[in-house]
């Protein structure tokens, strides 16, 4: 929990002091249109908790081109790694315009670029993609998941993991498991929002944790979650304004962790 010139802020020292442990960033949050003024705050303040910024839902592409960049700017200036939803990716490769998109978030200076098959009819091939991506300087991650196909079922997950395999194995850095807003009746959550932990662990076993990106966007899911998986669990689909609950959570500063975090020690 080290400043920038190597000495602990007073905060910082009493939370070692309790033995909280400052963790490897491992939240994605993700920007579905905020103004820019909110953007930069945000990464401004909580930088070092994050493990990288979304730009999603196209919002994107229809803003203000200064607007833009100044998100970006703020990400890349603090080492944040810049990825653009796959939405985009899905509609470029629908109506064949790939190599335009990529050359669009080339110019534009993100860092990377998240693929999927969650809306569209379009079936993009692995290599011919991360080879495209990779010779303009772009990482790639993978979604698993159809946005409006309910939630996995074990027939689903098995499918998803061949697909999502076949990213990874060509190059692609994460899998990302669909959630979408509500995380309800979609991907690892049912209906009623509850986890289905016996799938999540049969993803972490294929993949590993460290591959795995869960989108979270509710605060149960996130509990949820952290609770399954534990603190190095990677969330995404996290709104800026919610950053650090998941984070005192994690840390075991949040009054729902506490027990868990401190008296079972």
């Amino acid at each position: 929990m080290s400043e920038a010139n190597g000495d602990q802020s007073p905060q910082r020292a009493f939370l070692a002091s309790l033995g909280v442990v400052r963790r490897t960033p491992r939240t994605y949050p993700f920007d579905p249109g905020y103004d820019v003024a909110t953007v930069v705050s945000h990464i401004g303040q909580s930088h070092s908790l994050m493990a990288g910024l979304k730009l999603s839902m196209a919002t994107w592409l229809l803003i203000e081109d200064s607007s833009l960049q100044q998100k970006i700017r703020a990400a890349r200036d603090h080492g944040l790694p810049v990825t653009v939803g796959g939405g985009m990716f899905e509609i470029a490769a629908d109506l064949g315009r790939l190599d335009e998109y990529f050359d669009l978030c080339q110019r534009l200076n993100v860092t990377g670029i998240e693929a999927g098959q969650g809306f569209t009819r379009s079936d993009p091939h692995p290599g011919r993609v991360l080879e495209a991506a990779t010779a303009r300087g772009l990482t790639v991650t993978y979604e698993i998941g159809g946005k409006h196909d309910g939630a996995f079922d074990e027939e689903t997950t098995k499918r998803l993991i061949a697909q999502g395999g076949q990213w990874l194995n060509g190059g692609a850095t994460h899998i990302v498991v669909e959630g979408r807003e509500n995380a309800a009746d979609v991907g690892l959550f049912d209906s009623h929002g509850q986890l289905s932990r016996g799938l999540a662990d049969t993803l972490a076993d294929e993949f590993g944790l460290d591959r795995l990106i869960f989108e979270a966007p509710t605060k149960p899911s996130q509990f949820a979650l952290l609770d399954h998986f534990g603190a190095d669990v990677a969330l995404g689909n996290v709104r800026l304004e919610e950053l650090l609950r998941v984070e005192t959570y994690r840390h075991g500063l949040h009054s729902d962790a506490y027990e868990r975090s401190f008296l079972a020690k």
